[in-house]
Order: structure tokens, then sequence, then C-alpha cells
């Protein structure tokens, strides 16, 4: 926790004592005037960069004209959004709510609900990956199924069955009568930037078409082009059923959202789920707004043109320096570097050459770029790993001497 003063928030992030008061693009300002290249991105929140223009313009013109209505009453621009959602993906309904742990909470109460309208309301169990990360609530924490997150809070939420990540025969073997759904991350954003090969993706859709399941594709980390396309689904060539997005989809302001064709969402009915916030205006607005942006033409280009110079010259490093750094490994610019030395070590070196990332699982750092982030900015970041790798080194050979 930060030293400089007091602080009457609740002490469950390590937060460094560092604090920034403005951002332009790929750039974060401190509170003390030094600039940082974001590799951060909000935890791959501000995929358009800090305070880009067109989501500066529509939140204006927004917040001079509606704040909040609640759910009671329809939302043109809302409508708007879904339409625009759906067109661009398998879905035919969506559900707005305010964070990825939301949308993950209304995707398994659609896969229960589904069951249960179809007259089996005993299919209400999950089948989940050793390694996943889905959120912070009771009920996504029982579905990541990590004993450091689950500890202290009780009895986990019953319905997930755990399985090792890539393993087909183990899912085979979980599935059982009782099965509802098989819940998976295109890429593993929190467990280590791990993904399968896209064959058990596909054998994962056969498996649920073949037992009557339903196919979650977890998407808050990975969608809205974090991967090279809008969703990550489209790259491996397997349709979900159901999808959950957040984090990029407000470019930094808070929105979740549950997609969901209309079989499976067949279950949901008026009272079955629901939200004050969700769907808010200002967030609505920020998201079309995002949408506008990324979808013209070119924009995905850029994304994959910039993730295969991060992902080459990130290489290069690794091949220079093997005590320090291990492989490079991901898709887009959901990118992580696998660290030989403590990753909590190389995420501070970064920072102390003004490069800004985060720690992932597998002792794994994320260089996860806002998608707007030009080539010479690249560049700037591989230089400072290089200098960072060149401080780590030191220190190795001063214990080793030691």
């Amino acid at each position: 926790m930060t030293n400089s003063a007091p602080s009457h928030l609740l002490p469950v992030f390590a937060r460094v004592d560092l604090g920034f008061e403005r951002g332009e693009g790929a750039w974060l300002i401190s509170t003390t005037g030094e600039r940082y290249l974001d590799f951060t991105s909000g935890v791959a929140v501000n995929a358009l960069g800090h305070c880009h223009p067109h989501l500066v313009a529509a939140l204006q013109e927004q917040a001079t004209k509606l704040w909040h209505m609640s759910n009671l009453f329809r939302s043109p621009d809302g409508d708007k959004l879904a339409a625009r959602l759906c067109e661009q993906s398998f879905a035919d309904l969506v559900f707005f709510c305010n964070s990825g742990a939301e949308a993950m909470e209304c995707a398994i109460k659609v896969a229960r609900r589904y069951h249960a309208a179809k007259g089996h309301p005993e299919r209400y169990r999950l089948v989940t990956f050793e390694g996943a990360f889905h959120g912070r609530t009771l009920g996504t924490l029982a579905a990541t199924g990590s004993a450091k997150y689950l500890e202290g809070f009780g009895p986990p939420l019953d319905g997930f069955d755990q399985v090792p990540h890539g393993d087909l025969e183990a899912v085979k073997k979980a599935v059982g009568p009782e099965t509802a759904a098989i819940l998976i991350e295109p890429v593993q954003g929190e467990g280590g930037v791990r993904s399968a090969p896209h064959a058990f993706y596909k054998a994962l859709r056969q498996l649920c078409d073949d037992n009557g399941l339903l196919l979650i594709f977890d998407e808050v980390q990975t969608g809205m082009g974090r991967t090279g396309d809008l969703f990550a689904y489209k790259r491996l060539g397997v349709t979900p059923d159901i999808m959950s997005l957040a984090k990029a989809l407000g470019g930094g302001f808070p929105i979740g959202a549950c997609l969901a064709t209309s079989e499976a969402a067949s279950g949901m009915t008026p009272g079955s789920h629901g939200s004050t916030f969700g769907g808010n205006p200002l967030a609505i607005a920020s998201a079309n707004a995002v949408l506008d942006v990324m979808l013209k033409p070119g924009f995905f280009d850029h994304v994959q043109k910039v993730s295969l110079l991060l992902k080459q010259k990130l290489a290069s490093v690794v091949d220079r320096y093997p005590s320090v750094l291990a492989e490079v490994r991901g898709e887009g610019l959901l990118i992580g570097v696998k660290a030989v030395v403590p990753s909590g070590d190389l995420v501070g070196a970064l920072r102390d050459q003004k490069l800004l990332t985060v720690g992932a699982g597998d002792n794994v750092v994320r260089f996860l770029a806002p998608l707007i982030v030009s080539e010479s900015e690249i560049e700037q970041s591989v230089q400072s790993l290089e200098r960072a790798c060149i401080a780590l080194s030191g220190d190795s050979l001063k214990k080793a001497a030691g």
C-alpha cells in the first residue's frame, strides 16, 4: 500500500506507491510529472488508450443529456448497442451489466435456466478449467476454483467441476447427467496467457452438441479486439452459445455484457435476472463509441501488425537474456512473457524503466498494450525490457557472488 498518506480504502490491493493524474494515448503521467508507457491498459480495459477523442466526445455529449433512467423503460441507445454486438457476433440477445464478474454470473444463470426451462433442473453443473479466472463474486470464484481466491469465504458454491486445461479426456469424464455447460476462456489471461490447440475448442463444441450442453466462452479479457479480432472465438473457428464481455467494451467506462443465442437464452423471462445500473446511458455511449472506432476499416489490421512486431521483438530479447526470460506466448496484444526470475521482480524492473506491465499466473508478465499503440512505442517498450533484463542480470550476478 502507498505510505504517502493514510488511506481509508479497504486494503485488498497491494498498491504500488505511484499515482497518476492524466493519460494520453498509450501514456500515463504521474502526479510527479513522469511519463510511463502503459502496457497494463487498466488490465486490458483501455483498449483505445487514454482520453481517446471520440470516446471523450461521446461521453461528454451523453453527460449533458441523460445519466440514468433504470431498466423499467426502453433504452434506444442500448438497443442500438445490443443490435451492433449481435450483428458482429453469433448472438441474438444481450444483457448489459457493470463488470466482467456480473457478465459471468449472468452467463452461468442463463445456462442453468436453459435446462430448467427444458424440464431438467438437475442439470446445473458447469465444467471449468484449472488456471481459469472468472471473477470475484462467490459464484465466479467457485467457477475459478483457485484455493488462494476461495480461502476464508466459506464453502464454495456448488455446481462446478474443474479439470486440467486442455485435457479432453478429463472433460469427457466430468460430463454427467447433471452437467449443463462447459465454461472456458479462449486464452487464459490471469492464468498465465495460456491457450490450448484450436482442435481442443472444436472438440468441446462437438462434446456440447453431442450431449445437449451449452458452450460458454469467457471473453471478458480476450474480447473487443485484444487477440486481433473483435472476438477471440472467431480466430478459433468455434462458436459458443453464450459469451461474456467487459473490460475493453467501454474503453475504460465500466460496462459488461452477456451475449447468447435465442435458444440458449430461452429460459430467461421477465424477473429472472436484472441490474439497477446495467445499460447505464453513459456506459452505453462509451461502448458505442468504442465500436465506432474498432469497426473502422483497417483497425484490426493495425492490431495484428503491431502484435506480430511486438512478439518478434520480445522473442529476440528472450533469446539474449535466457537467465531472465523463458518464452513469449499469447495472441494479438494479449502477450505474456514467462520469466525465469520472479515475475514480480520483472514487473518492478520494467516499472523502473517507465514501462507498466502486469503479472499473471505461471510466473508470467503480461504486455497489454493499448490496441492503438504505435510501432515506435512498441520499440520503446522492447528497449525498456532490455534495460530491465540488464539490471536483473546484474542483480543475479551479485546474488551469486554473495
